[in-house]
């Protein structure tokens, strides 16, 4: 099996920030700022724009000022609407906010020394984590004005490897009582993409990894490890590759009526998607 080059992977997680902030502003042309965003309980569109927009600041103030340590994220958490936010003004910011953060990445390299909030220390973490947070908000935009939303089964597949590689980390739970009180005998979860394209390689989009589309989450005991393994588990869940990213987001619910299937455990998966997301809530 061929691996992709790690430079073009690189690149094109940041090309895929680019694209898919270009396509959330195309959803929301000419939409009201004030329309709520199902997936955001509180927030307006002009909310999720300060927010998106605000994170690729971020980002791009850890990548180009080559931070050893976090920076203030107040413009990640500061999104109250302002009196000017009509939403010319609010994408108008989110482009140039997408197009500097894309900039500093391509100069910066994948191999540069910068904080991580995980395991990574370069601005490959960040390519990747940007792709992902701008494709959920797409999708939060797509909805807040009743759009139809897709997204490429290679972009998805790539997203669920990486929200399921955070869930074994002790830091993605709100404490360390929650990370402890999921772990247990027998306790384990699979999840099965029904509709994988024949597996890709990580974030390239070519090559052929050996089970692609199915991951088993071993909760037995500490580190919880993934694996892309066909096995028997407490808990299984099967869906679209699409379903399944938004389910972990908690933009699908574990039913039939949004594409997903519990098998088993469903007290088991309901607790783990719970825990395991708290780093990714919003």
């Amino acid at each position: 099996m061929t691996r992709p080059n790690p430079r073009a992977v690189y690149d094109r997680f940041v090309t895929r920030i680019s694209d898919q902030s270009a396509q959330l502003v195309s959803a929301v042309e000419g939409a009201d700022t004030t329309a709520p965003v199902p997936g955001c309980p509180g927030w307006t569109l002009a909310h999720l724009l300060r927010h998106v927009g605000g994170t690729h600041g971020w980002a791009e103030t850890v990548v180009r000022t080559r931070a050893t340590g976090p920076v203030p994220d107040h413009e990640v958490n500061d999104v109250t609407p302002g009196a000017d936010d009509d939403i010319t003004t609010l994408t108008a910011r989110l482009t140039e906010s997408a197009a500097r953060l894309v900039g500093t990445l391509r100069e910066a390299g994948p191999d540069a020394t910068v904080w991580t909030p995980a395991p990574g220390g370069t601005p490959l973490f960040w390519a990747r984590r940007m792709t992902y947070e701008t494709v959920v908000h797409r999708f939060d935009a797509t909805a807040a004005v009743g759009g139809t939303f897709t997204l490429d089964a290679d972009v998805a597949l790539d997203g669920l490897d990486e929200w399921l590689e955070f869930s074994t980390l002790p830091q993605a739970y709100e404490s360390q009582a929650a990370h402890r009180a999921l772990l247990g005998p027998g306790r384990s979860i699979h999840f099965h993409a029904t509709d994988v394209p024949g597996g890709a390689g990580e974030g390239a989009g070519e090559g052929t990894v050996a089970g692609a589309g199915e991951w088993f989450i071993d909760l037995t005991d500490a580190p919880i490890t993934v694996s892309h393994v066909h096995e028997k588990a407490g808990a299984a869940v099967r869906g679209p590759l699409t379903d399944l990213l938004l389910l972990l987001y908690q933009r699908r619910s574990p039913t039939p009526a949004d594409g997903i299937e519990v098998l088993g455990d469903e007290a088991l998966f309901a607790t783990w998607l719970e825990g395991a997301g708290h780093w990714l809530r919003r």
